[in-house]
């Protein structure tokens, strides 16, 4: 989850309930759990207050489910795992000064944190100078490449290239864009071009708006005008909730569809009317209402832990829970947490079967391969419409392979 400059003041009008297991994070000072006299450390690195901490929150509670739930199927050959949790605020200064106690000072074997792309940023090449494993499990931009990092959330080659196919031919090929004015929106707009070119549409045009613009009126005149087939959105935030409101208001609901790579992440479908949000279809590789065994099994488990007022959990906050596990299945097949030996079980393919589908570590890019669900709004709920399995992490055009030369070490974008 990409973001240079996030609107902390609009996205922190609106919190969510929380567990009193994080009552006591409100200061930058770390909390240990899950101690034992002989443990395997590992670091959360997230915003849990400040502007972020809506989606920090529910992301350090499943990390916290993911520790219990690890220790009582039998721990890290042998040894418990304690989870060190350093709260960020929303502050990327933190985010170095925490990378690096983390690393020197308690000395982990794994971070699992960071929530936008500027925080990952901040903490990648501390964490590889260390040589401390790092996760970061968000949905992002993609186009990551280094061998001390491994990704596990959406990336839009994952995320867009069947959403925006069945678009195209669930309701035509003129495409407009809309999104966020940071790093992310604009390179997914960039995949959403390529996308649309290769499947024979037309992208006929790319608005970006700042994170505090609250008015769409002369956007949505714009729509109007131009007529699109549908619309791809890549709007974040609470202040960005204002089009979907005044697009309601303006009578658009089911005249011209929304096809959304961001909206729910922040949960922002239980912050309107449902009649606003009616239609909108959006591919997550996580959504609450997925009817699997599993997922029921995990959300009985949450709801246990925390409540039943927890926070709902998005394709965004179930990524600490799936990358702490996946790194817990290869430091299991490793037989050991150093560094070198749980890389190389990882680039085997390490796979795990959670919530949301299963995923698997692609070795050449260390992104994984996964499930993602399309579903539409419907009422305020998300229901499933199809599932795409084992979706490819990252097109890089091989650009990208770490097996063949594991010093690599940058971040690659579409090619036209």
């Amino acid at each position: 989850m990409t973001e240079e400059k996030h609107n902390g003041n609009a996205l922190s009008r609106r919190r969510f309930v929380q567990s009193a297991a994080l009552a006591t994070i409100t200061a930058p000072f770390v909390m240990r759990t899950a101690r034992a006299a002989s443990s395997v450390k590992m670091a959360s690195i997230l915003d849990l207050s400040g502007g972020l901490d809506v989606y920090g929150k529910p992301m350090q509670l499943v990390m916290e489910l993911a520790v219990d739930e690890i220790n009582s199927s039998g721990g890290l050959n042998g040894e418990k795992l304690e989870l060190v949790t350093y709260d960020t605020q929303s502050n990327m200064q933190l985010y170095a000064q925490y990378a690096q106690k983390a690393a020197l000072q308690d000395r982990v074997v794994f971070v699992n944190g960071g929530i936008t792309s500027s925080s990952r940023e901040v903490m990648r090449p501390i964490l590889k100078r260390y040589k401390t494993l790092y996760f970061y499990s968000t949905q992002y931009e993609g186009g990551v490449c280094d061998q001390n990092t491994f990704c596990t959330g959406i990336t839009p080659a994952m995320q867009g290239k069947n959403a925006i196919g069945w678009g195209v031919k669930e309701w035509g090929k003129r495409i407009y864009s809309i999104g966020a004015d940071y790093n992310s929106p604009r390179i997914i707009g960039d995949w959403t071009r390529k996308f649309a070119k290769e499947l024979g549409a037309e992208q006929i045009a790319n608005d970006f708006f700042p994170l505090d613009v609250t008015d769409f009126g002369a956007l949505i005149t714009k729509i109007q005008a131009a007529k699109p087939d549908f619309i791809c959105s890549t709007l974040v935030g609470a202040a960005h909730l204002g089009f979907y409101r005044q697009w309601a208001a303006a009578g658009m609901v089911g005249k011209i569809p929304i096809l959304s790579f961001t909206f729910g992440e922040g949960n922002e479908h239980t912050m309107i009317p449902a009649s606003e949000s009616e239609g909108i279809v959006a591919p997550y590789s996580y959504i609450e209402e997925i009817d699997t065994p599993i997922n029921k099994a995990f959300l009985a488990s949450y709801h246990k832990k925390f409540g039943e007022n927890a926070p709902y959990q998005n394709n965004v906050a179930i990524g600490a829970y799936e990358a702490t596990w996946l790194w817990a299945t290869a430091v299991r097949m490793a037989g050991t947490t150093d560094r070198e030996k749980v890389i190389a079980a990882l680039e085997s393919g390490a796979t795990w079967e959670g919530p949301g589908g299963t995923l698997k570590m692609d070795g050449a890019t260390h992104h994984c391969a996964r499930d993602i669900w399309l579903a539409k709004l419907k009422g305020g709920k998300w229901e499933v419409i199809t599932e795409w399995k084992d979706q490819r992490p990252v097109e890089t055009g091989g650009r990208c392979d770490l097996l063949k030369d594991p010093t690599q070490n940058v971040a690659f974008t579409p090619e036209e």
